[in-house]
């Protein structure tokens, strides 16, 4: 019987980021949407999840679930069977960025979440194509949904994670490093740095997708996860 399969949402996003993973892959798979939005720092996000996951499992992480993805490897290296990650990068903030989260913070805080959200999560991070209308109206719903409290948590965390350029180095399992062909906020180039920062990883650009790739080509994601999800299991 396979692992379990653990998929980490992106900011501000729910299980609805995954929902073609969901219907598709659950035909062969058990899947566990594991929430990234209960703490304000990372290592007590991972931490708190891999109090309740299973002794062993797949790991994907999407853009803020990656950064968590690459905490538990950190944690524990040992429980994580595979891991895919996507629109995410090892390197901590600089301080620049940093101080640009404290304003949206403020102002999500003080009610004005909808503008945060339409400032943070900009149409140009996703594909040219037609379904960009549709995904952006997707991410907004669910950071509506999610709340003020939620953007405040992962901006905190955000600010305050570490470097992971090391934790991959360590990493021993099948990797899958996906990124969107357009993706402007974590681009190619990224990605490929994150790859060949691990020993066992294949980078796969997906056409046609942006930042979020799972919601915009969810065909082509699902045909990547499905044959890495059946790659032979690494003994150690």
């Amino acid at each position: 019987m396979s692992l379990p399969l653990v998929l980490l949402p992106a900011m501000m996003c729910d299980a609805r980021v995954f929902s073609h993973q969901i219907v598709d892959l659950s035909r062969k798979h058990t899947i566990i949407l594991a929430p990234v939005s209960q703490e304000s720092r990372i290592e007590a996000i991972a931490s708190n999840l891999l109090n309740r996951l299973p002794a062993r499992f797949a790991l994907l992480g999407l853009s803020f679930g990656g950064i968590v993805a690459m905490d538990i490897l950190r944690q524990a290296p040992d429980r994580v069977d595979r891991v895919c990650l996507m629109g995410c990068s090892p390197l901590p903030e600089t301080p620049e960025i940093a101080a640009t989260r404290e304003p949206l913070i403020v102002r999500a805080q003080a009610g004005k979440l909808d503008d945060v959200l339409a400032e943070t999560m900009k149409p140009e991070y996703l594909s040219t194509g037609p379904s960009r209308t549709t995904v952006m109206s997707q991410m907004l719903t669910m950071g509506r949904d999610l709340g003020p409290e939620v953007f405040v948590r992962q901006s905190r965390a955000l600010q305050r994670r570490r470097d992971q350029q090391s934790t991959l180095r360590r990493c021993k399992v099948p990797a899958l490093i996906v990124c969107g062909e357009e993706d402007s906020l974590v681009p190619v180039k990224r990605h490929s740095f994150l790859a060949d920062l691990m020993p066992d990883a294949r980078l796969e650009v997906v056409e046609g997708a942006g930042h979020i790739p799972p919601l915009e080509q969810p065909d082509k994601v699902n045909d990547l996860l499905q044959s890495w999800l059946e790659q032979p299991l690494v003994l150690r």
